[in-house]
């Protein structure tokens, strides 16, 4: 394999991040507030880098299971149709993150770590202890499997604070500092 092809073949997962970072980029250029963009930031993650990527993994498993183990270095087995499943959940949960609260989202983000995180240190063990240098283990799937539920377990929880901030802010100006649902000086007996 000549390096051009090599190059081709471990960046392509990374098509999965960019398409996010340039929509999510283009989406909230003008975007109203910053609790608005970072929303949009959410959801252009969640739907492209985890749904769409981990479908994309989950048609490539299902249809061309050869290809993908000669792209890890494996031999084809029949774990291949296991992992088309495992990324067709991961898939469903990004989707289903477009909807979901900041708190919902950092779960569905730790969700996909487990299952990607482990994939990233078994991807990393084998280009060590085995050398396998293969396309599909080194390059941009060590980057996808780090990034996808990073990002979007970093961003719910700046989703959070951010929440948490505003909400301190609105109690501060209406003059309701003791955390009470009365307003001050209006306490019920």
């Amino acid at each position: 394999m000549n390096s051009m092809t090599y190059l081709a073949q471990t960046s392509s997962p990374l098509i999965w991040p960019l398409i996010a970072v340039v929509g999510a980029l283009v989406a909230t250029r003008n975007s109203p507030s910053r609790a608005a963009a970072l929303e949009t930031w959410q959801r252009w993650w969640a739907v492209v880098a985890l749904g769409l990527g981990s479908l994309w993994m989950t048609i490539s498993f299902l249809t061309v299971p050869e290809v993908m183990a000669t792209a890890i270095g494996f031999d084809p087995s029949q774990f291949q149709f296991e992992i088309a499943f495992a990324n067709l959940g991961l898939a469903v949960m990004g989707f289903r993150a477009v909807s979901a609260s900041a708190r919902e989202r950092i779960t569905i983000g730790l969700g996909a770590g487990m299952f990607l995180w482990g994939a990233l240190i078994g991807h990393v063990y084998q280009w060590f202890a085995h050398g396998d240098h293969a396309p599909g283990n080194t390059g941009g799937v060590l980057v996808c499997d780090l990034l996808f539920p990073a990002v979007m377990i970093v961003l719910a929880y700046r989703a959070r604070r951010l929440a948490a901030q505003q909400s301190e802010a609105s109690t501060l100006l209406s003059g309701n500092t003791s955390g009470s649902p009365y307003a001050a000086g209006s306490r019920q007996a």
